[in-house]
């Protein structure tokens, strides 16, 4: 049955409250300013309105979880701060002589509300930010952080025995009878250890003989662990094999050209007010250039528009740019290629054509090849110019321009240099996350559970972000003029 919180205080509680809370601190700016009573009203479907035991009121667990988030704590340690820090007990709504939910009620709850409700509540906290006025609406800045997987990373030959080994518990976990006909398969051996150099073929073997002694015996989870383990001692690898099967989510990815991680990638849409309002998790050897247009559907759907979209190099696609037009918006995006043919060319949407260095307008265009066109220029101009530009050659003057280029050339304009400043205020917020929320390594294991972690992290840097700029009075950006 739904537990209600207690709004009324008897005397004992508000003698405590008045005298020990402190001054000022910002739990209590967030309690005063941020009504949390829809976190009731997203989950009360999730209990059964008349029948059973009173529960926990679903405010005072989200709290708690708000809590846990805000200052990187664990389950145990949120509720034993929770047991003797006055302020923590006052903000999560409980009274001197209410008990303390235990830590295996949180994990209960999350698993209850699973990643949807999360999401819910975190499009709950958008939306309070957009109707107080707080998303400015010009830009929005979009890109990805990795997350390392809670995982250690065995190399191919422990990786065989553990896969071995987590599909003989899953099998003899239902048929026990099972366990003597599997045991030569399971090794009993420490899964850290460095292997010696005869022992990747006999594993490979001893695995491939494993799989097909299985397959077909078993459905659903069972074929598909069999699946990894097949796929691991392939010859044609590819990319997004698996890495653990302790998180059989977590994969491969890559930070830069000499960095590489296992994991998963928080992706998200920011506002220029540094307030988050989308949030995808993505597998670590998942491209975020690719998932852009999942981003901005999300944003369509929640009403959030913008001018324009901010994003670098890794999101240079033709694709993208013309998704983002086709929503009404620009798009700042560098080339990760530059067209040195057409460089200090620009082009005019309204008439179609371009002008070069030299104030020179193009023709008539001929001859459209593909996905892109000529844009020709009078020869006889081109051939005594002194502007090496690379567009007179022989007896034609002409630089061909792709239909991706052109809407890159639209977008040049004054205000790109600082959109691509704007851009630097998403690499802020993933720092804020990852120092001080915990963000740079997952808490859980598997992608619904670490969704849950990126949602609550991102939706607890959302409320100290709304609270400070209804604090402060919406200072403006210091780039914003």
């Amino acid at each position: 049955m739904l537990g209600k919180i207690n709004r009324q205080k008897d005397f004992f509680d508000s003698y405590v409250y008045e005298n020990l809370l402190p001054e000022s601190h910002i739990l209590l700016d967030i309690k005063e300013k941020v009504d949390f009573s829809f976190v009731e009203e997203e989950l009360k479907d999730l209990y059964d309105a008349a029948n059973g035991r009173p529960s926990y009121p679903p405010e005072v667990l989200f709290k708690m979880l708000f809590l846990e988030f805000y200052y990187n704590l664990s389950d145990v340690e949120v509720v034993r701060q929770c047991q003797v820090n006055i302020l923590y007990r006052y903000f999560i709504g409980l009274s001197i002589h209410d008990p303390i939910p235990d830590d295996s009620t949180l994990v209960v709850f999350r698993a209850r509300c699973g990643k949807e409700r999360f999401e819910r509540l975190f499009d709950r906290v958008v939306e309070k930010c957009k109707e107080k006025g707080l998303l400015r609406g010009r830009v929005k800045v979009v890109d990805a952080t990795s997350i390392e997987g809670d995982v250690a990373i065995p190399n191919t030959v422990n990786l065989l025995r553990q896969g071995r080994r987590v599909i003989i518990k899953r099998i003899t976990k239902t048929y026990p009878q099972k366990e003597e006909e599997l045991s030569e398969y399971f090794t009993k051996e420490r899964l850290h250890q460095k292997p010696k150099p005869n022992e990747l073929k006999e594993e490979i073997f001893r695995t491939r003989e494993f799989v097909e002694k299985l397959r077909g015996r078993f459905d659903g989870e069972i074929e598909e662990l069999l699946d990894w383990l097949e796929e691991l001692y392939q010859p044609d690898r590819t990319e997004a094999k698996i890495c653990s099967f302790i998180d059989t989510d977590c994969r491969h990815g890559v930070k830069s050209a000499r960095r590489m991680f296992s994991g998963y990638k928080a992706h998200i849409a920011l506002d220029e007010s540094e307030i988050v309002t989308s949030f995808d998790l993505l597998q670590g050897n998942q491209n975020e250039g690719s998932q852009l247009c999942q981003l901005l559907e999300k944003e369509e759907v929640k009403g959030i528009k913008a001018e324009a979209v901010v994003a670098d190099a890794l999101y240079d696609s033709a694709s993208n740019r013309e998704d983002i037009h086709r929503k009404g918006m620009k798009a700042y995006i560098p080339f990760r290629r530059k067209n040195k043919q057409a460089k200090g060319f620009v082009y005019d949407s309204q008439s179609d054509s371009l002008i070069c260095p030299q104030a020179v307008r193009s023709k008539e265009i001929k001859n459209p090849q593909g996905r892109g066109k000529f844009y020709n220029f009078p020869v006889e101009i081109c051939k005594g110019c002194t502007f090496k530009c690379q567009a007179f050659k022989g007896d034609r003057s002409r630089i061909y321009i792709s239909d991706d280029y052109r809407l890159k050339l639209q977008n040049d304009d004054e205000f790109y240099p600082q959109a691509m400043e704007l851009r630097k205020i998403i690499e802020r917020k993933f720092g804020e996350a990852k120092k001080w929320h915990g963000l740079w390594r997952a808490r859980y294991r598997g992608k619904w559970r670490v969704a849950i972690q990126g949602l609550m992290t991102f939706l607890v840097l959302n409320v100290k972000r709304m609270v400070r700029l209804l604090k402060d009075g919406q200072k403006l950006h210091p780039l914003e003029t």
